[in-house]
């Protein structure tokens, strides 16, 4: 069975999160070499020593615009081409009204969730134009955007703004590289199984099944996703079969941007 991925070389932030986690295992399966990055180093290194494929990790702080310098010079170091950059790292918010919103815990989520993935793709970018323009060979980039990017969220608004801003930098890069090789799309998930939506568990010091219960009151399937169910939306992004593609926000969201 051909591997969609096969000698292709991915960028992944946020990799020992739950979409990350999940991710870089899929396209390790899939025959890719792997760029990890997310805060600190030893989970990194658990997470590599367990992957059957090439790897190279570079821990720190998305918000450090150096980090996704050195991070698409990594790539392109260590395994020359740089095919597929999932930009994935992000934090959430106090679930506040707006004006009960801590200033600075909502600074940080703006440079998290938004910045980081301007950081991201402000190098990425040229990267993979230069490399289509010289080798013909394609680029993909996968945004991690947000159900809360595509309508409203209360008690989380500086977490959908920015989220809001990741569809927007998404599609004006997609119109801006569609003619140098390179697709941009955004996966779209609502709230799943993974440390994030524990912490907002922790943030509401509600009972579990109060605390699902919110998270799933609005989604008409009345569940949380499962982590390979978003990650099968980030595969299908990132495939070049996919070819396409481009500008996309694709939502993943149990039905909640239909209503």
């Amino acid at each position: 069975m051909s591997r969609r991925f096969e000698g292709m070389t991915v960028l992944l932030t946020g990799a020992t999160g739950g979409f990350g986690c999940r991710s870089a295992e899929r396209f390790a399966a899939e025959g890719a070499r792997l760029v990890l990055s997310d805060l600190d180093e030893k989970p990194l290194q658990e997470l590599a020593s367990r992957l059957d494929c090439e790897t190279e990790i570079l821990a720190g702080d998305i918000t450090d615009e150096k980090l996704s310098e050195a991070l698409v010079k990594l790539a392109l170091s260590k395994f020359g081409q740089l095919d597929v950059a999932l930009n994935n790292a992000g934090i959430v918010h106090s679930f506040v009204s707006l004006a009960n919103l801590p200033t600075e815990e909502a600074r940080r989520v703006i440079d998290v969730n938004l910045l980081g993935v301007f950081y991201a793709m402000k190098y990425q970018l040229p990267a993979m134009s230069r490399q289509f323009r010289e080798t013909k060979r394609p680029g993909a980039v996968v945004n991690i955007g947000s159900s809360a990017g595509l309508s409203a969220a209360p008690k989380m608004a500086l977490y959908a703004a920015a989220k809001h801003g990741v569809i927007g930098l998404t599609k004006t890069a997609a119109i801006e590289y569609a003619s140098k090789g390179i697709r941009v799309n955004a996966v779209c998930p609502s709230y799943a199984r993974t440390p994030m939506a524990q912490s907002f568990l922790k943030i509401t010091k509600a009972s579990e099944e109060a605390a699902y219960a919110e998270l799933t009151r609005s989604v008409p399937m009345k569940r949380l996703a499962e982590v390979d169910e978003v990650v099968e939306a980030i595969m299908f992004a990132a495939d070049p079969k996919n070819s396409f593609m481009t500008g996309a926000s694709i939502p993943v969201d149990g039905g909640v941007s239909a209503i």
